[in-house]
């Protein structure tokens, strides 16, 4: 082949280059992420909703056929009526349009389907009509889904399933016929796609990211997820599926290796509000990311402390209060005794204690230490309240607090226990003088600041802020548990290393 021959290729392959999308040319695939205002409707929904599944779940896993079990936990407590940010799929040959949560806190794809007639739910969203599509494949399986609030039912089929560039071949994935409730009524979505792993799916069906790995459709086992804060840009943000887009994010990713295949779960330190220490994580906690919640959830110890220095208004715990006027000095002279704190609560009678942890009394605990799994127990609101006082009081001794000081600190901290599954409130003229809210992951300190953790609902003189914390307790040996929410993700890049089994974190750009 003459010069003249080889220049002229290699100038038709910088000129195909250069034509060629970005997302192709790096081996990228790409889905625009459309983000959505909180509405006070979806919050009335929301805690409508995530009261009654509180009430009818409490901490239990997810009502699953033939996947999940103890390990649905979260998927049971998740509270979709939140979330902020959507991307479509199709589903079916041609496509049928559907806009999705992807959610890397649960592993099913589900879509409303056509046969879907006796939910009104469905009749407010796009369905999936399988004699519409020349690639359906029946199945016919059953399939359940409990969440916290809300609940989906219907059969598994299979169907070409595309997603950006990409289509993925013979995808199970569950025909919803059944949605009952408030919550998928008023959702600005039609159904949800899992990107968590295997062990979690509902009735083992093999999730999407892992079919798309296996078809040999993306260039490297990684996707990753960018959330455009900034709405004023009109764009949502992205999930970046094969890599991740360098200008998504500033510096290097801080990585942890997966703890537990199940959730995208990884070991997490200790947390710092305004750059102290609440001691509470300090010999580790598991933490969870999660793209499908929309808050950022934790032990309600913690969340309580960091809604009273942010200002929070929460709910008042009378427990809490009971607690401290008539345990409170007993509990501060067993810590000053150096008595084992897990012990204590077990000690002034609020709790029994089995051996590892503090249990309401009455309850029996069963552990069942092959399995590793939650045994699902549920602390009474006096054993619970004993044991975050027992926390608060450590963290004060530790700060060389008196006595007085101490209880009437406690005092302060029942006045801010949020509602469960619920949110606090605070002033939006008061964000300059909140503190940084920091979580250590691998050694380093990711910090939120209050504009990244502070949510705002409405516009003008009519607007109200959020704390963007609420509470969620998981009991050992599963917990205590942070899920790392959109909140969080908006402030940090977030990437999903399958190849690797591990989650990485950099400041988002």
């Amino acid at each position: 082949m003459g010069t003249r021959s080889v220049a002229l290729v290699l100038l038709a392959a910088v000129l195909l280059q250069a034509l060629l999308p970005a997302s192709a040319a790096e081996g990228l695939v790409r889905i625009a992420l459309k983000k959505r205002p909180i509405d006070e409707n979806s919050r009335v929904a929301a805690r409508l909703s995530g009261e009654e599944g509180a009430r009818r779940l409490g901490l239990r896993g997810a009502n699953s056929l033939g996947g999940g079990g103890g390990e649905g936990d979260i998927v049971a407590l998740k509270n979709y009526m939140n979330a902020q940010y959507f991307g479509e799929i199709g589903v079916g040959t041609p496509p049928q349009k559907f806009t999705v949560i992807f959610d890397t806190g649960s592993s099913n794809l589900w879509v409303p389907s056509a046969k879907c007639y006796f939910s009104i739910a469905c009749f407010f969203h796009s369905r999936y009509k399988s004699g519409q599509s020349s690639t359906y494949q029946k199945n016919g399986k059953p399939a359940a889904i409990q969440y916290g609030t809300g609940s989906i039912a219907g059969f598994f089929s299979e169907d070409s399933v595309t997603v950006g560039d990409l289509v993925v071949k013979d995808q199970e994935f569950i025909e919803a016929t059944k949605e009952p409730g408030l919550t998928f009524m008023v959702a600005k979505f039609d159904g949800i796609l899992g990107l968590g792993f295997q062990e979690i799916s509902v009735g083992d069906a093999v999730p999407v990211w892992y079919k798309m790995v296996e078809q040999g459709l993306v260039s490297d086992p990684v996707f990753s997820f960018w959330f455009n804060r900034h709405s004023d840009e009109g764009e949502g943000g992205e999930i970046v599926f094969g890599g991740m887009d360098p200008s998504h994010y500033k510096g290097n990713h801080t990585y942890v290796p997966v703890s537990q295949k199940g959730y995208w779960q990884f070991e997490m330190g200790d947390v710092l509000i305004g750059g102290k220490t609440t001691g509470f994580c300090a010999s580790g906690c598991s933490a969870i990311a999660d793209s499908g919640t929309s808050l950022l959830a934790g032990p309600t110890a913690i969340i309580t402390e960091i809604n009273e220095k942010i200002g929070a208004t929460g709910v008042v715990s009378q427990e809490c209060k009971t607690v401290v006027s008539q345990y409170g000095q007993q509990i501060l002279d067993l810590l000053l005794a150096e008595t084992q704190p897990s012990k204590i609560c077990s000690q002034v009678g609020l709790c029994t204690f089995d051996g590892k942890h503090g249990v309401s009394a009455g309850i029996k605990s069963v552990v069942d230490d092959e399995a590793g799994e939650s045994n699902g127990l549920q602390s009474g609101p006096m054993c619970n309240a004993c044991e975050m006082a027992v926390v608060w009081m450590q963290n004060q001794l530790a700060q060389n607090k008196t006595q007085d000081l101490i209880l009437n600190y406690i005092n302060q901290l029942c006045d801010k226990l949020p509602s469960p599954m619920g949110e606090s409130s605070v002033d939006c003229g008061s964000l300059a003088s909140m503190p940084e809210i920091s979580f250590t992951i691998g050694g380093k300190k990711f910090a939120l600041k209050p504009e990244e953790y502070i949510l705002k609902v409405g516009e003008g003189a009519a607007a109200q802020c959020i704390s963007g914390f609420t509470a969620m307790d998981i009991p050992p040996p599963r917990g205590p548990l942070w899920i790392l929410g959109d909140v969080f993700m908006g402030a940090y890049h977030t990437v999903f290393d399958y190849g690797k089994m591990r989650v990485g974190f950099a400041k988002s750009a």
